[in-house]
């Protein structure tokens, strides 16, 4: 049998594997170049056409929100911890996340304008006020740190990563703000 080297169309038994290809794409491609890259590129980097990705993912934040809902798996795991060190662990993700894929946490800011409906910040919320004392009566955090104070923290430290001048230099940035806050 002689075959032209094209690929096979396997239809729907390959969906799975393309949905996955989609949202390691976007999670490389949207923490390369930003939650706005053109969702083609994302295509492109996954090995799969445009109408397959909007098969799976309908628009931008469809897509963005599936591989952010992976993020926050992640953060849930780390928070259902029992013991007192789950809070830095989960604050360092969240640093973390915040400097290796800026573009989730500006999707985040999208949905708040877009979806009101969306529970991601009172969510995140519940992950810090779980933690957070844990770990204050463990004396491993301030007494007087609020779980309202950490989220400020974080969204300044966003900040601080989508205003360095120099991406590369983002990690730096943000460490020297820890420092100068006090946070670990």
């Amino acid at each position: 049998m002689v075959t032209d080297g094209r690929r096979v169309n396997r239809g729907p038994a390959a969906a799975t594997d393309n949905r996955r290809a989609i949202l390691d794409a976007a999670r490389r491609v949207m923490a390369d170049r930003g939650y706005r890259v053109p969702l083609s590129a994302i295509a492109r980097e996954a090995g799969v056409g445009q109408g397959v990705l909007y098969r799976h993912f309908p628009t931008r934040l469809d897509l963005a929100f599936a591989v952010f809902e992976e993020n926050f798996t992640d953060l849930e795991q780390i928070a259902a911890r029992p013991d007192a060190s789950a809070f830095r662990a989960l604050w360092a993700r969240l640093v973390d996340l915040s400097v290796e894929a800026s573009a989730f946490v500006e999707m985040v800011v999208d949905a708040r304008r877009t979806l009101p409906e969306y529970k991601g910040a009172e969510r995140l919320l519940a992950l810090v006020e779980d933690t957070l004392p844990r770990a204050q009566q463990a004396g491993m955090a301030d007494p007087a740190l609020t779980a309202d104070d950490v989220l400020l923290a974080w969204r300044m430290i966003f900040g601080v990563v989508v205003t360095s001048a120099q991406p590369d230099q983002s990690r730096a940035a943000v460490e020297r703000a820890l420092a100068l806050l006090r946070l670990p």
